[in-house]
């Protein structure tokens, strides 16, 4: 990074943080303390609004802001491709903030820059068929909750689980206080206190039904974080299926949650599954046919078997 770029890229750290140390900078930059210390200095000289107080740190004075600066041609295509991404998945308040700000970064760019990207952008995109794209219901969702967890409110919905629990209900109502919301593997999830089981919990938003926003407040734990936490992993039951040949790219490629480790056989692909119970597979299974053996646990292929008598019987 040459000295105008480092600089400048001073100015905008400066404007995300508060207070930054000389140090922090050079940790940033790697660089060394006495080349920030030259920087800060030039800054100042150029007119920029910086403060230092010892001991503390180099700060903007409030209010100021760096003017408008200018993107190279990767760096449009990319802010370009993040607001494509945030239509298609975010609520509709970040969709139309995506669409304005989409205008506004090609209303700034220079021609020759603008025509560049406009060509890039063409020759490839990030691709979602109308089952992928986030449903509406999903969407109407993600706005409310989005507004939850930003002032700290809980909600109550009518929540419908996969798998029935062990008295046979599928659907129960939840009064939760949501801590953040997760897009994974194409759907969002919310992750949340509930106060039926009075633990943190994970939420499909396409499995809710009539959601309330409440006026009780919540306070979000001072340990929680929600870019490094971890759910608890009790997936310990394994099961083991035969894939035949012909299924093993499709089944390779499927990207299954519960995939654990995939192995050659002589008919096809040994795979292993790490799941909960195994009914969360039932599905799964059954939608490949003949193609695909469970081989373990007994007590699986049991369920299985069931299953497909009472397809025959209905066929």
């Amino acid at each position: 990074m040459n000295k105008m770029d480092r600089m400048l890229a001073i100015v905008l750290e400066l404007q995300r943080n508060k207070v930054l140390r000389a140090e922090d900078l050079a940790a940033t930059f790697e660089t060394s303390v006495r080349t920030i210390y030259r920087d800060i200095q030039a800054l100042s000289e150029a007119g920029v609004a910086i403060i230092g107080a010892p001991g503390q740190g180099y700060s903007l004075i409030e209010g100021y802001f760096l003017p408008p600066v200018s993107f190279t041609l990767d760096e449009a295509v990319t802010l370009l491709i993040g607001t494509d991404f945030i239509e298609q998945w975010f609520d509709a308040h970040y969709g139309n903030k995506a669409r304005s700000s989409k205008a506004k970064i090609e209303a700034i760019l220079p021609e020759a820059i603008r025509s560049e990207a406009s060509q890039i952008r063409k020759s490839f995109r990030l691709f979602a068929s109308a089952a992928d794209i986030a449903p509406i219901q999903e969407k109407a969702c993600l706005e409310a909750i989005r507004r939850a967890i930003l002032e700290e409110r809980k909600i109550r919905f009518r929540y419908s689980k996969r798998i029935a629990e062990a008295d046979g209900n599928r659907q129960s109502i939840r009064t939760v206080a949501p801590y953040g919301l997760v897009l994974h593997q194409g759907s969002w999830v919310l992750v949340a206190w509930c106060e039926l089981r009075q633990d943190i919990r994970h939420f499909r938003l396409s499995r809710m039904r009539e959601l309330i926003d409440l006026e009780d407040k919540f306070i979000l734990p001072a340990d929680f974080q929600l870019e490094v936490y971890q759910p608890p992993d009790d997936r310990n039951v394994h099961v083991l299926i035969l894939v035949h040949s012909d299924l093993a790219d499709k089944v390779r490629e499927s990207n299954n949650f519960y995939m654990e480790t995939i192995e050659d056989h002589a008919e096809g692909l040994l795979v292993t599954f790490r799941v909960r119970e195994p009914a969360e597979l039932l599905q799964w299974v059954l939608g490949w046919g003949g193609g695909m053996v469970v081989l373990e646990p007994e007590s699986f292929r049991h369920q299985v078997r069931n299953e497909l008598e009472i397809m025959l019987k209905r066929y």
